[in-house]
């Protein structure tokens, strides 16, 4: 069973972590990466402990993220393969 639940909102970005990250009573941290909640993951899980929180959250706003970003980056120049025909 969960030790809580903790909507995203109340979590931090850790930029050093590169996750979502809430105080556990540990003293350590739960998290959680970008990467697994647009997997749908919702159980951040602390390192030094066995305790985890269930994360709530809505995935489409961590999917529209992740299409955002595929849409602004540029596009890398193919690469032209020779062909030889015989």
């Amino acid at each position: 069973m969960s030790y809580d639940d903790v909507e995203i909102e109340d979590m931090e970005w850790n930029e050093e972590l590169q996750s979502y990250t809430y105080p556990c009573p540990c003293g350590d941290l739960f998290q959680i990466t970008k990467e697994d909640l647009k997997l749908g993951e919702e159980i951040a899980r602390c390192p030094s402990c066995s305790l985890y929180i269930t994360v709530i959250y809505n995935i489409e706003d961590f999917l529209a993220d992740s299409d955002q970003n595929r849409r602004n980056k540029p596009l890398e120049p193919s690469k032209q393969q020779t062909v030889t025909v015989a």
